[in-house]
């Protein structure tokens, strides 16, 4: 069997940065552990399987290790193959595990629009400053931990413990964050070792908890988010009650074709 592959970067508009994903799109279901595998063997972030079904679209997302629930940039990466690699017109519907996710074309970008989910003040787990390098100055629950440091550069000079934060219970996934940023309103990085991914460049389902978290505390319901890996990446986004809408570039790094047995 053979399957046409795309690697797309992700909420980047140059090659080399953002977030890399590999996108699949599907003329049939494939089973859950053909796809599991593919996703180990890319060992990206992310691998997105995409099927048609009558106007809209099934789209799922694997990292190297699990299925997730929700995942920004793969869905972004899916809506530039369709649009500027296979020829369909956005807006896209994506039926997910998370429910129906839009995203449409706004200009060069693609915005997508996800449901927000919202933090609360929570006490970390102990040992979590220690594996992050640094104690955060206040420390939030959405899904995810949100550790709030005290500036842009803490956040970009952190150099984390991935095997201490593994060991961490109930530590699946780490943001952290500050306000500011060179030319931008905040700042982020994201760990996620537990499923895969030591560290994610750009990551939409964090923006999801950070934008309404931010956006309250700023007195702004716009904001330009950088997110600083080693590749970088950045997302125009807005909070609309229970919805995050985030606008990002992508770019073609490479297409081929999968060939599996059978």
């Amino acid at each position: 069997m053979k399957l046409p592959l795309f690697q797309i970067d992700a909420f980047t508009a140059r090659p080399f940065a953002g977030n890399p994903a590999a996108v699949v799109p599907l003329d049939a279901p494939l089973p859950d552990d053909v796809m599991q595998a593919m996703a180990a063997e890319h060992n990206l972030s992310e691998t997105a399987f995409v099927l048609r079904e009558s106007a809209d679209w099934r789209l799922r997302w694997f990292t190297p290790k699990a299925e997730v629930e929700m995942c920004g940039h793969a869905t972004l990466a899916t809506a530039y193959v369709l649009a500027r690699e296979l020829g369909q017109r956005p807006p896209f519907t994506f039926h997910t595990l998370s429910g129906p996710l839009v995203v449409e074309a706004g200009g060069p970008r693609f915005i997508l629009d996800f449901p927000a989910r919202l933090s609360e003040a929570a006490t970390p787990p102990a040992g979590l400053a220690a594996a992050l390098g640094a104690a955060p100055r206040e420390v939030h629950r959405a899904r995810d931990w949100i550790c709030v440091m005290q500036s842009p550069e803490e956040v970009a000079a952190l150099t984390p413990n991935h095997a201490a934060l593994a060991a961490l219970p109930g530590t699946e996934r780490v943001i952290v964050t500050a306000a500011g940023g060179d030319g931008v309103d905040i700042t982020s990085r994201f760990f996620a070792v537990k499923v895969g991914v030591p560290e994610d460049p750009v990551t939409g389902t964090a923006h999801v908890q950070l934008v309404p978290f931010w956006a309250a505390r700023l007195g702004r319901k716009s904001l330009v988010c950088r997110q600083a890996s080693a590749r970088g990446g950045t997302l125009w986004c807005e909070w609309r009650g229970d919805r995050v809408r985030m606008a990002g570039d992508a770019v073609l790094y490479a297409k081929g074709e999968i060939h599996l047995p059978g």
